[in-house]
């Protein structure tokens, strides 16, 4: 047989396979699941829609941190997106199901395939008896060599669709990986807003903390001065001294809170504590938004939180493991064949003459598995209805989340206005208290009871002013904002990818967008 005519030989028994891989690929093709639709926010449109803050006039914005109009916050983000492990461990799995979805690609494809050459000098024993009775008549070449060169391929072909199914697992699988990392830059993004926002208020608290240690100070020294000059007694002196201490009492569980905080934000920073004083300084306002907050329609929720994309990607690459495993149930077709040259001791291994070549097709059934595979499709299958289930619960807790942040938020800001005015009632009492225990008229425990709602109210004007930016960034987590900073942006630092490039051959797979050809 001609070189010309085994090669049109193995090209006909492909063109055949081609038409067989046609076939529609078994298994169920991924719908997305339904789930419930909510319409309106519930806080948004509530009577008290005017003194929310919330509006669903306009989308989210997406670098939302940026309405705190915080030069800190904004540098602290960034510097979070650029240095993050966490982020890192999720751009890693990006890339790493890039270069799986390759391996999906090349599975379409002859799934073996060599190119081989050798060359074997044999030499027979003389001391065998056939071949001695032989020599004896006729002599005879005990020693011979032989040399061949040739490309070897083994085809399973995807009739029933289990490679294409691969495949669109390994696209599935790649979406979803970016869809957690969306995610995990949501959450981080979130994070750090949220501890910048607790740095900040125990800044605050520490600040007053002091303010009314000066203050208690002062009325400390003035009970002394009377009992030293006999107008009161110790008792004043004692309940003074208390209130004093007990104040001073609450800076060292504050800075310890504050240190803490600083170290906790330094992990989602990708740096060291050290770097914390310099980054943040010694002293802080609360941020505090705009007043009104753009939160779109809920139909635009399930579009912009990873985390609901991420579930129902997560559906759809189980969905194909479905169609992968009902494949085993069918028989499986493959060709396999061989072409080359051949020759034998001084014969020309070039030659016409050394042509050689193998085509073959053959079928192979799993018939005898003992329900395996059958099981097998059924478990798949669970797998795939329990993903169903976990994304219909994660669009309800997305949902969940959202209103929850939105009417804390808005419950938040009520009670900030209450507070401030608490805050100032208890300083004037507090001044009056003062004013008429120096003039006689009112006794110490009229100062320790105005010195005390004073720290106590001021302490709650923190608390919830820190509510109300801690709650607006729960909203716009909820929101699945701030993600979008990744676009057109790779998956992790320029020195991480220029180190794996230098170690590993990545090809164009390390830029953002890598070519369908990179992937085969």
């Amino acid at each position: 047989m001609t070189r010309a005519r085994l090669y049109r030989r193995l090209m006909g028994t492909a063109l055949c396979a081609a038409l067989l891989v046609g076939c529609a690929p078994v298994g169920p093709d991924f719908v997305r699941p339904s789930s419930p639709v909510v319409k309106q926010w519930i806080e948004v449109n509530s009577p008290s829609t005017g003194q929310s803050g919330l509006t669903s006039r306009s989308a989210p914005v997406v670098k939302w941190w940026q309405t705190f109009n915080d030069p800190t916050l904004n540098k602290l983000i960034a510097e979070a997106y650029a240095q993050n492990l966490d982020l890192q461990v999720a751009g890693a799995r990006v890339l790493q199901a890039r270069a799986q979805l390759g391996i999906a690609f090349g599975e379409l494809y002859p799934q073996s395939q060599a190119i081989g050459a050798s060359i074997e000098r044999r030499q027979v024993s003389d001391n065998l008896g056939p071949i001695s009775d032989i020599r004896r008549i006729i002599p005879l070449d005990t020693e011979f060599s032989t040399s061949q060169v040739g490309f070897d391929a083994q085809w399973e072909l995807d009739v029933w669709g289990q490679q294409r199914r691969g495949v669109q697992a390994a696209r599935s699988n790649l979406a979803l990986q970016v869809a957690n990392y969306d995610d995990a830059l949501v959450t981080l993004t979130g994070d750090v807003a949220a501890l910048y926002v607790n740095i900040r208020a125990l800044q605050e608290s520490l600040a007053v903390a002091r303010d009314n240690i000066q203050l208690q100070q002062e009325s400390a020294d003035l009970t002394q001065l009377r009992f030293d000059n006999g107008v009161t007694t110790e008792l004043d002196v004692q309940e003074s001294t208390a209130l004093l201490n007990n104040t001073k009492a609450l800076v060292p569980e504050i800075e310890s809170d504050l240190q803490q905080a600083k170290n906790a934000l330094a992990v989602l920073l990708g740096t060291t504590p050290s770097r914390m004083t310099s980054l943040l300084g010694n002293s802080g306002r609360i941020p505090s938004a705009r007043t009104n907050v753009s939160v779109g329609v809920p139909a635009e929720l399930l579009r912009r939180r990873p985390d609901v994309r991420a579930a129902e990607l997560a559906a759809a690459t189980q969905s194909a493991q479905v169609g992968i495993a009902l494949a085993d149930l069918y028989p499986q077709f493959i060709l396999s064949g061989a072409i080359g040259l051949q020759a034998s001791g001084g014969q020309d291994l070039f030659s016409a003459g050394s042509n050689t070549g193998l085509a073959n097709a053959g079928v192979v059934w799993n018939v005898l598995n003992y329900g395996r595979i059958k099981n097998n499709v059924r478990a798949q299958d669970a797998a795939y209805q329990a993903l169903i289930a976990n994304y219909q619960n994660t669009v309800l807790t997305a949902y969940s989340e959202v209103e929850s942040a939105m009417v804390a938020y808005a419950q938040s800001r009520k009670q900030v206005g209450f507070y401030e005015k608490s805050v100032a009632a208890s300083r004037k009492a507090a001044d009056i208290a003062i004013d008429q225990y120096r003039d006689g008229i009112a006794s110490y425990s009229r100062i320790l009871n105005t010195q005390t709602a004073l720290l106590r109210s001021q302490a709650n004007l923190i608390q919830a002013r820190q509510q109300v930016s801690s709650n607006l960034v729960a909203v716009y987590k909820g929101l699945g904002g701030g993600w979008q900073i990744r676009q057109n942006q790779e998956f992790l630092p320029e020195t991480v990818l220029a180190e794996m490039a230098y170690r590993t051959d990545w090809g164009d797979l390390l830029e953002k967008t890598p070519t369908r050809a990179s992937l085969n």
